[in-house]
């Protein structure tokens, strides 16, 4: 089964991060996200992927030049302009030329949903599209889906607010099409899956969507990118993990040094008397003597000065030099560009 994987988003909400790097290549515990989510995929079966690119494309492939991803065969399909969703699955597809049952997900989604489980639905229900679904307390920022009993979408709402969403249930960014989805698609110009292919097909009765309780998280925003390290630091199962934090064997920290919850990547160096707690060095970062740091996101090669402050929810660029003794907290977005 082949899987298309939608990364050209510009990741606008984790700027300045993404200025140099997109969303999907930021690192979790020193692995690229992308390689993550492929994982993921060929757990359940997904033997090649497809890659929609649009931001940024030569990232991925000068990172995975041999055209593999995970131990997986990829395909990169670049889009000459902004497609939105639709636009994209339709583009990449068919630039791929995929002709059988195949799996979306958005590039930025972190989960254990069974997917196994989702795609024997989608094929018992003999549905068109299949949509995986998930709960959450506040369903504004999401697609809301109300089904009936079988499953059969009856609508779709693209972030209503909370008090007239039809349900807890969103869309969870993971679905499951068959090709002939592909001529509900315009084949020019920006098309949306949720605002214009989604709704066709549940007037069309040949919409589906399962819930799914599973683990699973929008990583596109720091404080979700920055969860997303927490959850993978307490989890039993994550390699390279002491005493709650993952510091690469290329990182130099100091011993009178307090780290807490937080990922400290290659070449980082942590001076005296630092404090880190819940937070994110990306590699070569270099942080002062006495600074403290919570709940942040360092991009590659910047520097925290002696005595510096950084308090939830700082993100510094790559190369940016926070100055000594300064303090920066709120949504404080620190960059060179």
């Amino acid at each position: 089964m082949k899987s298309i994987i939608l990364v050209g988003g510009e990741g606008a909400r984790l700027r300045p991060l993404t200025y140099e790097m997109p969303k999907q290549m930021l690192p979790l515990l020193g692995v690229p996200m992308i390689e993550r989510v492929v994982s993921f995929l060929a757990s359940h079966g997904v033997t090649s992927v497809v890659l929609s690119l649009g931001y940024l494309p030569d990232r991925f492939i000068a990172a995975y030049p041999g055209g593999r991803i995970s131990g997986i065969p990829v395909t990169y399909v670049t889009e000459s302009e902004p497609l939105d969703t639709a636009g994209a699955i339709r583009y990449a597809a068919t630039e791929a030329g995929v002709d059988d049952t195949f799996v979306i997900v958005n590039g930025d989604i972190l989960t254990n949903l069974d997917l196994t489980k989702l795609v024997a639905f989608h094929r018992e229900r003999g549905a068109e599209a299949t949509i995986a679904l998930h709960p959450v307390d506040d369903p504004s920022r999401y697609g809301v889906v109300a089904t009936d009993e079988r499953g059969r979408v009856e609508s779709f709402v693209e972030k209503p607010t909370k008090d007239l969403a039809p349900s807890n249930l969103i869309n969870a960014g993971v679905y499951v099409f068959e090709p002939s989805v592909l001529q509900h698609i315009a084949p020019q110009g920006r098309v949306s899956v949720e605002r214009h292919t989604f709704p066709l097909l549940a007037e069309a009765g040949t919409l589906y969507a399962m819930a799914d309780d599973e683990y699973w998280l929008d990583t596109g925003t720091p404080l979700t990118y920055l969860q997303s390290s927490v959850d993978l630091l307490s989890d039993p199962r994550s390699p390279g993990v002491d005493q709650g934090n993952w510091i690469h064997p290329d990182a130099s920290v100091h011993p009178s040094a307090t780290i807490q919850h937080s990922a400290i990547d290659k070449g980082c160096q942590v001076s005296a008397d630092v404090v880190i707690t819940r937070s994110i060095l990306l590699p070569g970062v270099t942080v002062g003597a006495g600074a403290r740091l919570h709940q942040s996101l360092v991009g590659s090669a910047a520097s925290i000065g002696e005595g510096a402050r950084l308090d939830p929810v700082c993100v510094v660029g790559a190369h940016y030099s926070v100055e000594p003794g300064t303090h920066f907290e709120g949504d404080a977005r620190l960059s060179v560009i």
